[in-house]
């Protein structure tokens, strides 16, 4: 307790706290030594906790009327003159019961709500490991979310604490093995207190869990050594910055004892204490599938990253072709998926890919050019709309006036035209032509091209915005 609580509570004509219908108050046994006994108490006893209820309301109708009622009950102690003190184990704005009073109390009458230790602080300091630390980001999830929803949060963040366990405890252990962090999941039970427990949390019985627990995930740093199982993992970082990442590819980032990949995706990764970078330049992409091989071979834990998704022209296809042959097929290696470019620029243009398309890079620095011409002919004449990659660079600007050349053979000139650029970036436009209009000149390497089928359309709609999307049906015979 603070020096502040202790004043108000000595200080106060009545002490309200909250308890279940058994009438054991956590808070007020935390304050018991500090009560007077002159002071007025006023147990605000549940109707029900997590039993079912007949209230016509159901369980939330149960709990407003008590609120109501109990509001109203410390509010004829406030009108008669009497100080109120309302006790609150941890913090009364940290999932506190005291918080249903303030809002039904606080704009009528002087309030002062006095902080106090969240069992989350509570809980790290009897562990004695630190829950955050540097540019670290703490998630508190309450263990009543789905058990997905779980899962994916805590993947996705560097430390966590899940409350309320009790009976979510199967799902919570559930969704940290899922997310890869059950190894580093502390227990915590009634820190502080004279039944308190903590334990590893993979080896805590689920029947012997109450509701006054929690599972920790501390902080990274300095966390345990790697197992010496190495991995390399690939992982997709979308088009952008972190608003793009999905949450499996936080995690996988977050878990790398290493990272490999291009200068400029790298980049775009947060720096991790202890996390080594690697980076290299975009045209050495079997070196770097190799060298990144060759460290988890030795052990280490490699995250490999690539832009976009990275089984979509990018690094995925370096790395398994190095890793299918000696010495590296016994290195594990797992592909984490990002956002495309095209799904990006599609999102962004309205519904072009509503239907069957194609992907084609018009880069020939892989292939010969006149493979692309093939696939561009007969991705046309089958109506797919087209999301065209690579389109242009400063050595290679006839290719994709070639191209446009090449599908003007079977489209019409109106065909719409998504010309994507920076996707997510800072100079990010979408801008909307016909094939027939479209001027190669104002196109380069950051950019997409979505170009529409026979059905596809363009509508400017009445709130001044233009979309662009193809039908999910198409004519019968053509």
């Amino acid at each position: 307790m603070t020096v502040r609580a202790v004043e108000v509570i000595t200080g106060a004509d009545v002490i309200a706290y909250h308890s279940a219908r058994h009438g054991r108050s956590i808070a007020r046994s935390i304050a018991e030594r500090h009560l007077r006994p002159d002071h007025i108490e006023e147990p605000l006893v549940y109707p029900v906790t997590t039993e079912t209820t007949d209230h016509p309301g159901g369980y939330r109708g149960a709990l407003e009327e008590f609120y109501a009622e109990a509001a109203a009950r410390l509010a004829a102690h406030l009108d008669a003159g009497r100080s109120v003190a309302v006790l609150a184990e941890g913090d009364p704005m940290f999932y506190g019961s005291y918080m249903h009073m303030h809002k039904r109390l606080a704009d009528r009458y002087p309030t002062e709500v006095v902080p106090g230790v969240t069992s989350v602080s509570a809980a790290a300091a009897r562990l004695g490991r630190p829950l955050v630390e540097g540019e670290e980001v703490l998630t508190i999830l309450p263990g009543t979310l789905p058990e997905d929803e779980l899962a994916a949060r805590l993947a996705s963040t560097d430390s966590a604490a899940v409350m309320k366990l009790g009976r979510t405890f199967p799902a919570v252990r559930n969704a940290l093995e899922r997310a890869g962090r059950l190894a580093d999941a502390h227990y915590v039970e009634r820190a502080t207190m004279d039944a308190e427990r903590t334990a590893a949390l993979a080896d805590v019985d689920p029947e012997s869990v109450p509701y006054f627990s929690m599972a920790v995930l501390p902080s990274r740093v300095d966390a345990r050594p790697p197992s010496g199982e190495g991995e390399v993992t690939v992982v997709g970082l979308g088009p952008a910055g972190p608003m793009w990442l999905t949450a499996q590819a936080r995690s996988a980032l977050a878990a790398a004892e290493d990272l490999v990949g291009y200068t400029t995706y790298m980049d775009r990764v947060p720096h991790r204490p202890g996390q080594r970078r690697h980076a290299s330049d975009n045209r050495v992409e079997a070196e770097r599938a190799e060298f990144a091989l060759d460290l988890a071979r030795r052990g280490r834990k490699v995250a490999v990253v690539s832009s976009g998704d990275p089984g979509v022209f990018a690094m995925a296809t370096a790395v398994l072709e190095a890793a299918s042959a000696e010495p590296y097929l016994g290195v594990r290696v797992r592909v984490v998926p990002g956002i495309t470019a095209a799904q990006s620029a599609a999102a962004l243009a309205g519904a072009p890919l509503g239907h069957d398309y194609a992907v084609v890079s018009l880069s020939d620095r892989l292939k010969p050019w006149q493979i692309i011409e093939e696939r561009l002919r007969a991705a046309s004449a089958a109506d797919l709309v087209l999301a065209l990659y690579n389109p242009a660079s400063n050595s290679r600007r006839t290719q994709l006036e070639t191209a446009l050349k090449v599908l003007r053979e079977t489209r019409a000139p109106e065909t719409p035209v998504v010309v994507a650029r920076d996707v997510g970036g800072p100079e990010q436009a979408v801008r909307f032509h016909t094939l027939d209009t479209l001027d190669p000149a104002t196109v380069d390497m950051r950019c997409v091209l979505l170009v529409g089928s026979s059905q596809t359309r363009t509508v400017h709609r009445g709130d001044g915005t233009t979309v662009v999307w193809t039908p999910r049906d198409y004519p019968s015979g053509g």
